[in-house]
């Protein structure tokens, strides 16, 4: 009767410990874009405020150019390859053209293997859409051919127009 009545004092005491893990245990790939999303906004504002000035080529397609403060975007990809190196993924900076969203710094890398700049963000898809109206995006998206889970959020300059887009996202491949 004894060993029973310990072995169930021990069940018992054993039920009450809880054990805790860090959220990164338990963290996915909705957990990583938001987190590499807010490292690149982070690293993008200790720059400065953002704007467009000039216009200049990038990838053969003329586009205005994006900077955070003093630092031009345009064809730099310090910003993207440091929020990669930290956090893995792809990381984009787009510029608005008109209509039209352009890659000027990214680390999306084309079927050759060249960076993916002076291309478009698809005029069809979701992110588009969300951007359009203002809003960030964060889910599924075909980019280049390719899925991944990604996140899209509006650059804005000064007047909070939005002139922009940072994006971050991890093939799903």
């Amino acid at each position: 009767m004894k060993r029973s009545m310990l072995a169930m004092l021990l069940l018992v005491s054993a039920s009450v410990f809880i054990v805790r893990f860090p959220t990164a245990v338990f963290a996915g790939p909705a957990e990583d874009v938001q987190a590499a999303m807010q490292l690149l906004k982070s690293k993008a504002a200790t720059l400065g405020v953002s704007n467009v000035k000039g216009e200049e080529a990038v990838a053969g397609k003329t586009v205005p150019v994006l900077y955070f403060g003093s630092t031009k975007m345009n064809n730099n990809f310090a910003l993207v390859d440091e929020v990669q190196k930290q956090m893995g993924g792809t990381a984009t900076l787009f510029a608005k053209n008109g209509d039209e969203f352009v890659r000027v710094a990214t680390n999306v890398k084309k079927a050759d293997g060249s960076r993916a700049i002076g291309t478009i963000l698809d005029p069809q898809g979701k992110a588009f859409a969300a951007i359009a109206k203002g809003e960030s995006y964060f889910g599924d998206a075909d980019i280049l051919g390719n899925p991944y889970i990604t996140g899209y959020e509006p650059i804005r300059d000064a007047s909070n127009n939005v002139i922009g887009i940072y994006y971050v996202g991890y093939s799903k491949q």
